[in-house]
């Protein structure tokens, strides 16, 4: 068990990041072990016939057999969403000290892969085996990665807008209630279960940064105590990412209002945020408040302020349209 001893001032600087190098990083255990997640099977089989001329070797050997990642490959974010390029700027910079270590605690106790061996050689050889990580893991980015990033950020970015929600409503209780089931909250410390390491970690100031992720099964903390407090959870909606996206309407709603708005009135049902209404559609929350302000205008949704975002729903008026024309095809 890893526990967060996290005081007022720190969970007041509770806070939330985006991190494309730690969903780089939290992938290769899925395409080292498939079955971790069958929902990401579509996105696995797809980068395997893509990966061409990569050092494979050397990329698999950065998830050690416990499944655990050298923390110096996943610093936190400085920002809220860092470019990958950001990221693995930082990575470049780590001392050749603290490559050596992370690699070695995080496969301990095993012994280091070959694709490793240099590791355990003098500083200069470290700093090489550091700069052909990163330009593996750049190449890898490209490849496994990027293609799907706009996705996979509007569904980051939707479980934080319900995060936020949930930690305005109840505080850090509700905020870390369903995030997991190895998460507990109890007495100012946050509790991770099932973890290979045990130790205690006393934010003092520091506050907890949240990152969540479509490709962590589980709560993912730094493997090293020495570390700030920092929270990897897995994200909803990863169930829809690898979806198909919903051909366009043909419907009689459709012809009178067009596919965009006509999809948006039928999801409408339920009250939800411009950022959710994106990540379904799979378009950019800018285009879904273009078409929502002209949903609003003509009266067919109605809007609501619930905290810091604002929810749409269909208004009696839009109820009665899409009753009347039956739902849009999908």
């Amino acid at each position: 068990m890893i526990i967060f001893g996290l005081g007022v001032e720190d969970l007041a600087d509770t806070r939330f990041a985006l991190s494309p190098l730690h969903e780089t990083m939290l992938s290769l255990r899925v395409l080292r072990d498939p079955g971790l997640s069958a929902l990401h099977m579509p996105w696995r089989r797809s980068v395997l016939g893509r990966l061409g001329t990569l050092d494979t070797e050397l990329l698999m050997s950065l998830v050690a057999q416990r499944r655990t990642i050298p923390d110096f490959l996943t610093p936190n974010p400085t920002g809220f969403a860092p470019a990958f390029e950001e990221e693995l700027a930082v990575v470049r910079q780590a001392r050749p000290a603290q490559v050596r270590h992370d690699l070695l605690l995080a496969h301990a106790p095993d012994p280091l892969p070959a694709a490793l061996h240099d590791a355990v050689a003098d500083d200069p050889c470290v700093a090489g085996l550091r700069d052909a990580i990163c330009e593996v893991l750049r190449q890898y980015w490209e490849v496994a990665i990027e293609p799907m990033w706009p996705q996979m950020r509007l569904v980051l970015e939707a479980d934080m807008t319900y995060r936020a929600r949930q930690l305005t409503l109840g505080g850090a209780r509700l905020l870390f209630a369903d995030m997991h089931p190895n998460l507990r909250w109890q007495g100012g410390e946050l509790h991770i279960d099932k973890m290979i390491s045990r130790h205690r970690v006393m934010a003092s100031g520091r506050g907890l940064l949240l990152l969540p992720s479509v490709f962590a099964h589980k709560p993912a903390p730094p493997v090293s105590p020495d570390e700030p407090p920092s929270l990897v959870y897995p994200c909803r909606g990863v169930a829809t990412l690898w979806d198909t996206a919903p051909p366009a309407d043909t419907t009689a709603l459709a012809s009178l209002l067009g596919a965009p708005r006509a999809r948006l009135l039928s999801l409408l049902e339920e009250p939800l945020p411009t950022v959710e209404l994106a990540r379904r559609l799979r378009v950019t929350p800018s285009a879904v408040s273009q078409h929502l302000r002209v949903l609003y205008a003509t009266g067919l949704v109605a809007r609501a302020r619930d905290g810091r975002q604002v929810l749409y729903r269909r208004s009696s008026l839009g109820d009665r349209l899409a009753a009347s024309v039956g739902p849009a095809s999908s």
